[in-house]
């Protein structure tokens, strides 16, 4: 195992016998901590410079040493007969000439010596920059790490004149408070993990099992269901042949099932009541797709129940159909408010980012699954691992093994610098460009395939301009979004509405789909760059510190990622995570002395751009050009497929399949060895993150959130009059979209909108043309993707890839870009729908 070199940091090597240990054994507090290593203090300057003097005056070393103290040492192993302390106070250069920073950590001789790895800065001073030995341990200075960097950093101005012991207490007040918000929020989370997990774990799953039946004209299905609670509700699932869409008496086949309670009079009621429910499901001419449907029903009291089932075909044949039913305990406005809760809970803890976004879906999928069980319609692992949708978990797996190999050959570097050279150095024309070409791509590929392949260009392209990725990364996905939504392959919810049989029949097909949602995104586009542009106005996009600080800040954050995702099992890898520790805080203290004597000198424009990109030129070069050939051919034949996948209906290759052969295809000829390193670069948080997405959202759904979004927009468009029922139904149909959109996944709230608007359109009393909704529906979900971090997949991807390059960017940040743009694009949409449907009356 070795430590790399990437600063000014010069790493050496110590020999030291048994004596040695025990010579610097009076430097050791004599506190004792359990613990392999002991307990490590990182002596940092902070507070008390009091105590360094005197670590100093007992322990002379020479200028520019970094020193890591050690209390409580106990030995690792008894056995062995090594007295082995990891850090010890670390001691001048060594006379070994063979020494490099390729040399092992530590080397164990026979004489039961041991060599230690030496962190030396030159710069460092440690009369200027005095560290001392604190009383936290080294776990806590570690995480505390930014927190004091960037306290030094904003008081280094003011520091000399302050006196040190108001920034002592300060900063003591500051961790006091912090440390009581932790563990306040640490102990709220842990409290409702516990009350949800008791509910989940109260109440069975549902086990009613499914009844298998046939059904026809002559013979129907009849059953009583008892046991029934008061104030219950009664929730049927039925399985057949079944095709979407309103009942249509004259042309089509259905199935009829009735629902018939009668309470006798008596105590409550002096005369008899019966209710009768009639839910009539249309029948699929091939007979071939099994659809399940869903409908709950409200009774009257605990009475039995009559189901009654029975077929209506043309030619008097039997259908086969599969039934189960369930007792809800809870109304639907109850579980609708429940789900309402859940879903402003998970926003609450992404937004103010009190847990990681993973951490957060995953805490809202346990109480939404409690809810289910405390109504009574608890789901079992089978069907919650049935909810999560594998083909857009395989579809990311595999573009991200793809993109992770596609890294190797410097080809992002290079495409970088080929931006740079085209854009000539200047920052909006390149902006515009990347939108503009990532826009187009969407278009015809996924969203996701489209960032996870933009992503890695457009960071090393920043990082070559000195410019914030973040910004830029936010700007390219809001395109990303919005090209997606011009084609019918672009987006998941075009996809849903062109490949429903019903909206075929009604003419929305593939072309006229495309034709008519091409002419209005390219509106929305170009309409959006000059307000992007106005939006980004006030904002710098140059970062503000000098390349090299910006470059320090990176390394440091970097190295901090390194040394937490070291697992300590071993004494090897536990003396790498102290010694990248002691890295951070170097640089750290480095980097303060380079704050200090930083003049902000910044140029919007790059006027010796010719130069730079001679030298940038040299410097990003393709470095493994057989393996470019590979990935370029694999990735070629992967995205090809893609497009075939939406034109060629002989194709039996999902997306998922498609990238996941691809993956393999890749792996094979790039004769990957250290398969753990493909595997460390794959976004496993991201991938966890979608999988608790879907049960959330399928929870959501199965507590009526969606469905109860759906009737009360068709409630509020038959309410309007109807000379403005046309207008006003696009307008709600619009923004109840985009809204519904931003907050929760789009996919399961297209699927569920559709039959809503198909049964609208063919209401009598309503009398609506479909296609005004249903182009409204699709403007409404694909452009309030842009809404919220989460409202899209490729805004999900996009955040963790530049999170693991170190540039992350949380909820707000994206909020506080995409929500107006959300708006703005909205606005150019609907009066493309109104201007397009109501005053030029197309697609009527």
């Amino acid at each position: 195992m070795y430590l790399e070199n990437k600063s000014n940091l010069e790493i050496e090597m110590s020999q030291t016998s048994a004596q040695g240990h025990q010579g610097r054994n009076s430097l050791r507090s004599p506190e004792a901590v359990a613990g392999n290593f002991g307990e490590l203090r990182l002596l940092q300057g902070i507070s008390e410079r009091r105590d360094t003097q005197k670590l100093q005056q007992s322990a002379v070393l020479p200028s520019g040493q970094c020193v890591i103290h050690t209390e409580g040492f106990v030995p690792v192993r008894q056995e062995d007969g090594h007295n082995f302390s990891t850090v010890n106070i670390l001691r001048g250069k060594s006379n070994s000439a063979n020494v490099s920073e390729r040399s092992p950590l530590l080397r164990f001789s026979q004489d039961d010596s041991i060599t230690y790895l030496t962190l030396h800065d030159p710069s460092f001073v440690g009369g200027e920059e005095p560290w001392d030995s604190g009383s936290l341990d080294v776990e806590r200075r570690y995480r505390l790490g930014s927190e004091v960097t960037s306290l030094s950093l904003s008081r280094s101005s003011s520091s000399e004149k302050s006196d040190p012991l108001d920034l002592n207490l300060s900063f003591k007040f500051t961790s006091n408070v912090k440390c009581c918000f932790r563990v306040s929020k640490v102990a709220t989370i842990f409290a409702i993990v516990v009350l949800c997990s008791l509910f989940f774990s109260m109440y069975p799953d549902r086990d009613n099992p499914w009844r298998m039946l046939a059904v026809s004209p002559t013979d129907s299905f009849s059953m009583n269901v008892t046991d029934f609670r008061d104030n219950a509700l009664l929730k049927l699932q039925v399985a057949g042949p079944f095709a979407g869409g309103m009942m249509d008496f004259n042309d089509q086949e259905y199935i009829l099932i009735q629902v018939e309670q009668t309470e006798p009079s008596g105590q409550r009621r002096r005369r008899t009541q019966q209710v009768i429910h009639n839910w009539t499901i249309p029948l699929h001419a091939e007979r071939s797709d099994q659809i399940l449907l869903t409908k709950t029903f409200e009774m009257l009291s605990s009475d039995p129940i009559i189901i009654t089932i029975q077929a209506f075909p043309e030619d008097n044949e039997v259908v086969p159909l599969s039934m189960t039913h369930q007792s809800l305990y809870v109304s639907v406005e109850t579980q609708v408010a429940i789900a309402g809760i859940i879903l402003a809970g998970v926003y609450v803890l992404i937004i103010f980012e009190i847990v990681h976004r993973t951490l957060a879906a995953m805490l809202g999928s346990l109480a939404a699954l409690a809810a289910l069980a405390v109504i009574g319609d608890r789901p079992s692992l089978v069907t919650v691992v049935e909810w999560i949708d594998y083909e857009t978990l395989a579809l990311l797996f595999g573009m991200m093994v793809l993109v992770a190999i596609f890294s190797e050959t410097g080809f992002f570097d290079y495409c970088a610098v080929k931006a740079y050279q085209l854009s000539r150095g200047r920052v909006w024309p390149m902006i515009i460009i990347l939108c503009l070409i990532a826009a187009i791509l969407s278009a015809f590929l996924d969203n996701v395939t489209t960032m996870m392949l933009f992503t890695p260009v457009t960071i090393r392209l920043c990082e070559v301009l000195n410019l914030d990725p973040r910004h830029v990364l936010i700007a390219e996905v809001i395109f990303t979004n919005i090209g997606g939504a011009a084609t019918a392959v672009g987006d998941p919810p075009n996809v849903i509405i062109v490949s429903n049989q019903d909206l075929r029949r009604e003419g929305i097909d593939f072309a006229s789909f495309t034709g008519y949602m091409f002419l209005g995104i390219c509106l929305v586009l170009f309409t959006s760059f000059p307000f992007l542009r106005m939006l980004y106005w006030n904002k710098k996009l140059y970062n503000k510190e000098s390349i090299e600080i910006v470059e320090l800040k990176h390394e440091i954050l970097v190295w901090r990622q390194t040394a937490q995702r070291i697992n300590p099992a071993s004494r090897e890898e536990t003396a790498v995570k102290c010694l990248l520790m002691q890295k951070v805080l170097n640089l750290e203290s480095l980097l303060r002395k380079m704050m200090k004597t930083f003049q902000r000198q910044i140029s919007q424009e790059d006027k010796n751009w010719e130069q730079n990109i001679q030298e940038l030129q040299k410097k990003h070069r393709i470095t493994d050009k057989v393996l470019l050939v590979k990935c370029a051919s694999v990735l070629g034949v992967v995205i090809f497929m893609f497009f075939l996948n939406s034109f060629v209906p002989s194709i039996h290759l999902e997306l998922g399949w498609i990238a996941i052969l691809g993956a393999l295809w890749l792996l094979v000829l790039a004769d990957i060895q250290d398969f753990e390193i493909i595997l460390h670069r794959v976004e496993w948080a991201t991938l966890l993150f979608f999988a608790a997405l879907f049960v959330l959202m399928e929870a959501l759904a199965q507590l009526q959130l969606i469905d109860y979004i759906g009737e009360q927009t068709a409630l509020l468009i038959k309410a309007v009059p109807e000379d403005q029922r046309l207008a006003i139904a696009i307008i709600l149909v619009m923004w109840v979209s985009a809204l519904a959109s931003s907050l929760i996944d789009n996919i399961p709230f297209t699927a569920t909108m559709i039959p809503v608007l198909i049964n609208l359109s063919q209401d009598a009393d309503v009398n609506l043309p479909v296609k005004p909704l249903i182009f409204a529906l699709a403007m409404g979900a694909c452009l309030g993707g842009n809404g919220t971090l989460i409202g899209a997949s490729a805004n999900v991807v996009c955040a963790g890839i530049a999170e693991q390059h170190g540039y992350g960017f949380s909820f707000v940040e994206f909020f506080k870009l995409g929500f107006p743009m959300m708006i703005m694009t909205c606005m150019i949409a609907m009066c493309y729908l109104l201007a397009t449907h109501i005053g030029l009356r197309w697609n009527m």
